[in-house]
């Protein structure tokens, strides 16, 4: 009998002819193309380039503002959308993130005030001359503790009382929320000290945002943390029967995503040098957003970082585009919709066509 390549329960027959390209490489064509639209556009409606230096004034043929401000915008929300995305993988999702942005933002910040402002004691300080003029470790400490809390709170809320991920977290959000406005009653808080200010300052937001890609990169794709993620989220039953603790697992999921969303919340108010209540509104929507357009099914059991972080550009592109075109905000909101649709449908389409198989 001649060799065979049958492979699998029952002799199925494994085709290599019907391998197929990674995920992230469709999300990196959408990515090319709407840059080209985009170029395309400028130089049809303004005369002018979008992403390249056509002036001849700098050594470099990219437009390296414009770059600067693309990876800048989408850094902070990148970071949520990290957690986020190992969340949704899990097979669950997090609408609390933007709130314990504002939340841990406005915490972190009462830690991290001067005393004085030019010689006078600082108007906006918040919990007293104790708690200013402190070493930068514990504002950002406490910023990671009210994260870690917040999903501890999820997480434990979802694995062990059987309520929908959706419910827990709106819960939380709504929580969250109410924390931010109730700390200082609504008042902004401002001034930080040096330490704490250079958290934030020029590029520290993207290498942030960089570094914490690819740890959670390499976690997800070659740790027991990884593999058990993705089990949890193809099959919960299966991955329970199999020896995965998917209870304590899905809680530990859910607290590095409240982490996540604590490391946001201390570069945002380091960035703006200043915290207020309504910080990280509607931010979950988006570190959703740029979870499903980078490839992560909301059924769970699919997806990547790679796949996010390529999201977050196409998100930062099409800001960045329609602010070049001088196109009015309201746009930027309905195109980012119609793609989160778009990118849904395609999802539902490819789960459904590999369930009818070739």
């Amino acid at each position: 009998m001649a060799t065979s390549n049958l492979h699998g329960v029952g002799g199925l027959a494994f085709d290599s002819s019907k391998r197929r390209w990674p995920n992230e490489m469709n999300v990196l064509i959408a990515l090319i193309l709407i840059i080209g639209i985009f170029e395309l556009l400028g130089h049809l409606m303004m005369g002018q380039s979008f992403l390249f230096d056509t002036s001849g004034r700098s050594s470099s043929i990219f437009n390296e503002q414009r770059l600067r401000i693309i990876i800048l915008q989408v850094a902070i929300v990148g970071i949520i959308a990290i957690g986020v995305t190992q969340v949704i993988i899990s097979g669950g999702i997090d609408l609390s993130s933007g709130s314990v942005v504002g939340a841990a933002a406005m915490i972190a910040m009462s830690f991290a005030q001067v005393a004085e402002v030019n010689g006078n004691p600082n108007p906006t300080l918040a919990l007293g001359p104790w708690a200013a003029d402190l070493p930068v470790l514990v504002p950002i400490a406490v910023a990671l503790l009210f994260g870690l809390l917040a999903g501890v709170i999820n997480g434990a809320l979802i694995a062990y009382t059987g309520i929908p991920p959706f419910i827990a977290t709106l819960g939380m959000m709504v929580t969250a929320r109410g924390i931010s406005k109730w700390w200082t009653a609504g008042r902004p808080i401002s001034f930080p000290t040096e330490g704490y200010r250079a958290v934030g300052e020029g590029l520290m937001p993207v290498i942030i945002f960089v570094a914490l890609a690819i740890l959670f990169h390499f976690i997800l794709r070659h740790t027991v943390y990884g593999k058990h993620t993705y089990a949890i989220g193809s099959n919960e039953d299966a991955a329970r029967m199999s020896g995965i603790k998917v209870a304590r697992h899905k809680v530990l999921v859910y607290m590095i995503a409240g982490v996540l969303a604590g490391v946001a919340a201390i570069v945002l108010s380091s960035k703006n040098l200043t915290a207020q209540a309504g910080m990280g509104m509607m931010y979950e929507l988006d570190a959703i957003a740029m979870a499903v357009i980078g490839g992560v099914s909301l059924s769970g059991g699919r997806g990547s970082i790679a796949g996010t972080v390529l999201g977050a550009l196409i998100f930062g592109v099409i800001i960045s585009g329609f602010t070049f075109l001088r196109l009015d905000a309201y746009y930027q909101e309905m195109v980012k919709g119609g793609i989160i649709v778009a990118a849904v449908v395609l999802d539902q389409w490819r789960q459904r066509r590999a369930a009818w198989g070739p």
